[in-house]
């Protein structure tokens, strides 16, 4: 005897709706769950990546004026003598023409003593960017 199966009893080929709008309920709730986590991450990393270009910056600007006696006339300089590579981002304004310069006290010995950034706004613990 041959088994012949009814065209209506043939076996399922994919997923209902139903299914699909639960796997899409799950993954929504673990996204809740997960993105507000991963935002703050992004801002400290951003932070970190600050403070240590304006430390990095601030040394070799210090080399530089130890080096020669002087400090340098711009941040460009500081690469055309091959101290840096390039200059710096700022990771906050991703640019790397936003730096404030800040001239030495004694302005026959070059103009560029320091480096703030120029961030507008505050860090997550409210200091100004500009006071780093």
């Amino acid at each position: 005897m041959v088994n012949r199966m009814h065209p209506r009893a043939a076996p399922r080929a994919g997923f209902t709706l139903i299914e699909l709008l639960v796997v899409l309920g799950i993954v929504a709730l673990l996204l809740t769950l997960a993105v507000p986590r991963f935002f703050p991450s992004i801002d400290s990393a951003r932070e970190t990546i600050l403070a240590e270009n304006l430390r990095n910056t601030r040394t070799v600007i210090e080399q530089f004026y130890s080096d020669t006696g002087h400090y340098p006339d711009s941040l460009d300089q500081l690469v055309e003598k091959k101290y840096l590579r390039a200059l710096p981002l700022d990771p906050i304004t991703d640019s790397t023409a936003s730096w404030i310069v800040v001239a030495p006290d004694d302005g026959s010995k070059g103009a560029v003593a320091g480096i703030k950034s120029g961030a507008p706004g505050n860090d997550r613990s409210g200091k100004p960017y500009l006071d780093w």
